[in-house]
């Protein structure tokens, strides 16, 4: 990394180790500050005379003038200034080198890590609080990939449990359901809501639910049939929504696979004291670890999630060699986690195991629920956004053809569900506003792929190529083009960092402001009707950040449009 290179550098110059640096929030600053807290105290200085010294120590060497066009010591800071010919000469040549592996490193290089993510249940709908969970999934593998580590994306689906004989219940007591012509996938979400409100009304009938579950869990009689007829309706339903949003698994996970092996680890542990009976029920008692009590078999007899959590994991460590094990599930589950590892340390698994939480998505009227049926479906808001953005396109291009329009509007389409899904960190409740989202300007995925095909359509127009002559990257001398070039070059931190922290809305955040510089460039700055070696230099720095553009929007798993 080109940054990491001059910190080097600097560190190297000045003798020091462990260097704090930052970038100073006003360029008029420097672009570069390297804070003598930590020095000074070590030294038993002062910072600022510290500061004072070190600036002039660095700026007699005559190696650093190819570097920096200044060094001052402001306070306790050391601000070094860099050359912008030096930043694009070796910059924009390196982006066109790497291209697509641009801010990739091998900093996990040799660790392989399973990630778990789009847990959904079978008989329910799949709306928009599911999004979030599958744009986040999908970003952290993508990031996990770009740092080096060898990424494993499966999903878990929760096709077993009491959800799905209350849906079967409905659907028997409803026969209107078997004559709609919907989508029967999006059919047994309804069913499962109206089941819930049905049975709340009257709590009497949940023993014939529990009928039914049991007849299910015996693999045996009509319920069981019609259990098989409907878990394919869901999954195939499923698959549609993977394929639309380019998800891709490696190997998907179901409960009823797993759920007989989990309950011969469930009689194995109470054999050996990690689990015991308790009121007719089976339980963890994990009081000694602060961590409660965790039900695995209730009392009736029918299993747990945990049941089929720890057969799931002891799966996972047998068929995968793991050294990390990441579940992306929301933030209500947090304590369930915690107890679920401590039970399988206590089994003998010592691997690495992660919980990544992420809080709600509500509407502006309220929070969503699958169990009340007060939810926007996938489908719903899909079409929604995709009527929108249709609309929007054609109002914009009257001369285009229908396919041509439709495709568009369906890439912008998925485009706003994961930026929005994003682009708020993880550890904030986001609310969708669909009016909002769809805005051509502001903190949106339009806004970013229209600023990306704009400058795209100006490396079109000149024909711009890389050539064996390397443009004369010395006529880049406005603020403006130093600017771009040290957020370019910032470019492989922001991965690292949004890696590191397991959160995708730095990297959203970052492209936001990259394209705002762009925009602002482009408005302010003559670039095709330059001089020649100017021309050539500025479309160089142009195609450069398409290019980081189109890295990050990859890692976001946004379409990238060429036009629209």
């Amino acid at each position: 990394m080109l940054l990491e290179d001059l910190k080097a550098k600097i560190a190297t110059g000045l003798k020091i180790s462990q260097p704090v640096f930052s970038y100073p929030p006003n360029p008029q600053l420097g672009d570069l500050s390297l804070a003598c807290f930590s020095l000074a105290k070590k030294a038993q200085r002062n910072p600022g005379e510290l500061a004072i010294e070190l600036a002039k120590t660095f700026d007699n060497n005559l190696k650093t003038k190819k570097y920096f066009s200044n060094i001052q010591a402001v306070g306790p800071y050391v601000n070094f200034f860099i050359r912008p010919e030096y930043l694009a000469s070796r910059l924009i040549p390196k982006i066109q080198r790497e291209k697509n592996n641009y801010g990739r490193s091998a900093d996990g290089y040799g660790h392989k890590v399973m990630i778990e993510y789009s847990n959904g249940n079978t008989h329910k709908e799949y709306h928009v609080g599911h999004l979030r969970n599958i744009a986040y999934g999908d970003a952290i593998c993508k990031l996990l990939a770009a740092s080096g580590y060898q990424t494993i994306p499966v999903s878990y689906i929760n096709d077993f449990g009491i959800h799905v004989a209350k849906t079967i219940w409905q659907w028997q007591k409803e026969t209107s359901y078997q004559t709609r012509t919907d989508d029967k996938g999006y059919l047994l979400g309804q069913c499962y809501a109206a089941a819930s409100q049905a049975l709340e009304k009257n709590p009497a009938e949940k023993p014939a639910v529990i009928a039914i579950m049991k007849e299910i869990e015996s693999r045996t009689g009509a319920n069981y049939q019609l259990w098989q007829e409907t878990r394919r309706w869901s999954i195939d339903y499923f698959a549609t929504i993977y394929k639309e949003l380019e998800i891709k698994f490696q190997n998907i996970f179901y409960e009823s696979e797993v759920i007989t092996a989990g309950l011969k680890i469930v009689q194995d542990l109470i054999h050996r004291e990690i689990l015991e009976k308790s009121e007719g029920a089976i339980i963890a008692n994990l009081e000694k670890y602060d961590l409660g009590v965790l039900p695995i078999i209730r009392s009736d007899g029918t299993a747990l999630y945990p049941v089929a959590d720890l057969a799931l994991a002891s799966e996972k460590f047998c068929k995968y060699p793991l050294d990390i094990s990441i579940y992306v599930v929301d933030v209500r589950q947090s304590l369930y986690f915690k107890q679920l590892f401590k039970i399988l340390e206590l089994m003998g698994y010592h691997q690495k195991m992660q919980h990544l939480p992420y809080d709600f998505v509500t509407l502006p009227e309220g929070m969503m629920s699958s169990r009340t049926g007060q939810v926007i479906t996938y489908e719903e808001l899909k079409n929604k956004l995709r009527a929108n953005l249709l609309a929007e396109t054609k109002k914009r291009h009257q001369d285009w053809t229908i396919n041509r329009l439709e495709q568009v509007a369906q890439h912008l389409t998925i485009s706003t569900i994961k930026f929005e899904m994003l682009k708020v960190s993880v550890d904030k409740i986001i609310t969708f506003n669909l009016e909002e989202a769809v805005k051509f300007e502001g903190y949106t995925a339009c806004y970013l792929q229209y600023g990306y095909v704009r400058l795209k359509s100006i490396v079109r127009k000149e024909g711009f190529y890389f050539s064996l002559r390397r443009p004369n990257f010395s006529c880049l001398t406005e603020n403006r083009e130093k600017e771009l070039l040290l957020k370019l070059a910032k470019y492989p931190e922001i991965i690292k960092s949004a890696t590191e922290k397991y959160n995708p809305s730095e990297l959203t955040k970052y492209l936001f402001e990259l394209v705002q510089l762009a925009n602002d460039y482009y408005h302010a700055t003559n670039i095709l009707k330059a001089p020649l070696p100017l021309r050539r230099a500025r479309l160089a720095l142009i195609k450069a950040i398409t290019q980081v553009l189109y890295n990050g929007f990859n890692i976001l798993g946004m379409p990238v449009l060429e036009e629209m």
